[in-house]
């Protein structure tokens, strides 16, 4: 079946699905409808045999994405609507672990809040030197308490994974490299190019082993499914609190958000 996309765009070259998160006017912060589009965008590369491998990246060169949409959450109170009527961000990331094929994030800017969730999920990420990476759900009333954390722990080390959640600050292509988040860096021109030639190779290999060794990773750290469904429940709870919707007014009216009240 066919689909029509307004916030990403969706297309296959050679044997790589091209995956692009495409609102560069908000940074390519995903909405529902955003999230929505995703997933069909995966499905399709899941039941295309001609796709061997996905590469995931954002439109323009200043961001790869930078979460969720606070802006739309700070003026609606919600993500905004979708055609299920659910913001199913959980259900994109069961996706992109379950998809039995290659993930390779080209993360061409910034990727912070849910936008480094979904770095960190993809099976590899190649980064341009501009690329920039951190977290900033405390600092808009928001947390990842599943994958985001647990798994990034098992990437980075529990102490390095605690600086990033707890801090909310920015690191440089270099140091993601220098601890283990991301596989290689490259100029930003070269960044599609590279992310091609990782996507050529792999379509090289055997798709069968590669989804044996695949979801063999994954067993590992699939208990952390669990924890981040019940995440994802307290997080739907918790937006809803004056405490998180103070983190959104104030990075929609751009200044500091006060949250000595909820100590």
């Amino acid at each position: 079946m066919s689909r029509t996309y307004s916030d990403i765009t969706y297309t296959v070259e050679d044997r790589a699905a091209i995956i692009t998160i495409n609102r560069p006017d908000r940074y390519n912060a995903f909405r529902a409808q955003t999230v929505e589009e995703l997933t069909w965008a995966f499905r399709a590369a899941m039941a295309d045999s001609g796709v061997s491998s996905v590469i995931l990246t954002g439109a323009g060169d200043k961001a790869f994405c930078t979460g969720g949409d606070v802006k739309q959450r700070a003026e609606t109170g919600d993500y905004g609507p979708s055609e299920s009527g659910m913001f199913e961000i959980g259900y994109l990331h069961k996706l992109i672990r379950d998809l039995p094929k290659p993930v390779i994030a080209a993360v061409n800017g910034v990727a912070v809040g849910g936008g480094h969730v979904l770095h960190v999920l993809c099976d590899v990420s190649i980064a341009a030197e501009n690329a920039r990476f951190g977290q900033s759900g405390p600092k808009v009333g928001s947390f990842d308490a599943g994958f985001g954390s647990a798994y990034l722990a098992r990437i980075v080390g529990e102490k390095k994974a605690r600086e990033i959640w707890f801090w909310c600050r920015l690191y440089s292509a270099q140091e993601a490299l220098d601890m283990g988040l991301v596989n290689k860096v490259v100029p930003a021109d070269q960044l599609m190019t590279e992310a091609k030639q990782w996507a050529a190779e792999v379509a090289e290999k055997s798709p069968t082993a590669i989804r044996f060794l695949k979801q063999s990773f994954n067993a590992d750290t699939d208990h952390q499914a669990g924890f981040s469904n019940m995440a994802m429940t307290a997080l739907d709870l918790f937006a809803s609190t004056d405490e998180a919707q103070e983190g959104a007014r104030a990075f929609a009216e751009k200044r500091p958000a006060d949250f000595a009240k909820y100590l």
